[in-house]
């Protein structure tokens, strides 16, 4: 019975910790995007904004798999810890 408690408290550290880089990730992300405008700059005088806006893009998109990639594995991660609690629950001593 320790044994699965220790896993159980072990997954949810990892699961935490999983939660908590994907909210940084998401803060930084909105944090990037605020500056990001939706116009198109056509006037060549404005050019130095295009390029703003570009590296604003970039920034958004180098993020994204990360993004995505912790999204699923906090999920999953949440899905085994929801289950190793069942799993316990069913199999305790009454």
């Amino acid at each position: 019975m320790t044994l699965a408690i220790g896993l159980l408290n072990g997954l949810l550290a990892v699961w935490g910790v999983l939660t908590g880089l994907l909210a940084l990730l998401l803060i930084y992300r909105g944090v990037v995007g605020i500056h990001e405008e939706d116009q198109l700059i056509l006037d060549p005088a404005e050019s130095h904004m295009a390029e703003e806006q570009k590296e604003i893009v970039q920034k958004i998109e180098k993020v994204r798999p990360y993004v995505y990639v912790l999204s699923a594995a906090s999920g999953v991660l949440l899905l085994v810890i929801v289950g190793v609690w069942l799993w316990q629950m069913a199999t305790a001593p009454h």
